[in-house]
């Protein structure tokens, strides 16, 4: 049932966020939010979203990190979705950052584009591969949640948002280690990335840039939660 306040009617219902990854969610967790993380594992985000009861959600938000595919977007930068694409499906997004938003989060430093998001089933690391996600989607931005998410949206008529912030710029791969040492939980397995090392010092170098990118991006991330508590502009997705 809806609340009524003194100039409108206010949804009590939480908007169900998407992640990939465990530090993803934990920045998403809180009052008004139910916060499901797959693992960066489509199968696994499939079977967690099958378990819901869509009706106790007034929206669904993909929320969390991403690959470069516009050569311009730095680590840090933040995409706001204005569509999803996977192969020949495109979903719109319903939500974008009110104009206070985005001044907000740009007083904090940080640049906000609005564009295409590109859902893929693996990861996409080689810089040659991102360009050409980017030459076949025009997409700003890669990751392996948001596409299932929309699709999800879209098939229960829930309203539908996302927000990611690039992690791996168009112009750096992600190391193999690195891509490799997701925990089922969504965890990075820092005893496989020492092993990984320890066997090859030559990653090294690599891999400190990848954490440097990394740990920027989810500084911006937790500067961007407000965006979750936007909901007041969530319309229906449309594919």
């Amino acid at each position: 049932m809806a609340i009524v306040t003194a100039d409108k009617l206010v949804d009590p219902r939480p908007v169900l966020i998407v992640t990939g990854l465990v530090q993803e969610a934990r920045i998403a967790a809180g009052p008004g939010m139910f916060v499901i993380c797959s693992s960066s594992d489509p199968r696994q985000l499939r079977a967690l979203l099958a378990t819901l009861d869509s009706t106790t959600f007034r929206g669904v938000i993909s929320f969390g990190v991403a690959g470069g595919l516009d050569p311009a977007l730095k680590s840090g930068d933040v995409v706001v979705a204005t569509e999803v694409l996977a192969g020949d499906t495109r979903w719109l997004a319903g939500l974008s950052l009110s104009d206070e938003l985005i001044t907000s989060v740009a007083l904090r430093r940080r640049r906000v584009v609005r564009g295409g998001l590109a859902g893929v089933e693996q990861l996409v690391a080689a810089r040659a591969c991102k360009a050409a996600l980017r030459l076949e989607t025009g997409a700003a931005a890669v990751d392996m949640e948001s596409h299932i998410a929309a699709g999800y949206a879209a098939e229960e008529g829930l309203p539908f948002a996302a927000l990611r912030v690039i992690s791996d710029p168009a112009g750096r791969a992600l190391p193999a280690l690195a891509r490799n040492a997701i925990k089922p939980n969504g965890e990075i397995d820092l005893g496989k990335v020492l092993r990984g090392v320890a066997r090859n010092p030559l990653t090294l170098r690599s891999l400190v840039s990848t954490g440097i990118d990394f740990n920027r991006a989810l500084k911006s991330l937790r500067g961007c939660r407000g965006f979750l508590l936007s909901g007041e502009g969530l319309v229906t997705a449309d594919i």
